[in-house]
């Protein structure tokens, strides 16, 4: 069982991790997903800011990478916390 949501499913690292490259957007950090459903959630809530063009998530790495113009940091955090986690320093 998830840990950080409680859903239900394993970690399934391999199948839902995402390329993060930094070259290609804001990388930031976020603590506690540990599964898909975990990753569906933050990209889904980052994903409605004004701007976002693109969200990669790397769960095993607790990375997302977010593409676009026009948003904030504190956007982000905002949106990070909605769906239940914290997020940290950005690369």
């Amino acid at each position: 069982m998830c840990t950080a949501c409680a859903c239900g499913t394993e970690s399934a690292q391999a199948e839902v991790a995402a390329e993060a490259n930094a070259a290609d957007g804001r990388v930031y950090s976020v603590s506690g997903m540990t599964c898909g459903h975990c990753v569906s959630s933050v990209s889904g809530e980052i994903g409605k800011i004004g701007g976002v063009t693109g969200v990669a998530v790397d769960l095993p790495a607790g990375a997302v990478t977010v593409s676009g113009a026009g948003f904030t940091d504190e956007e982000i955090r905002a949106a990070v916390e909605q769906a239940g986690y914290q997020l940290g320093s950005r690369s």
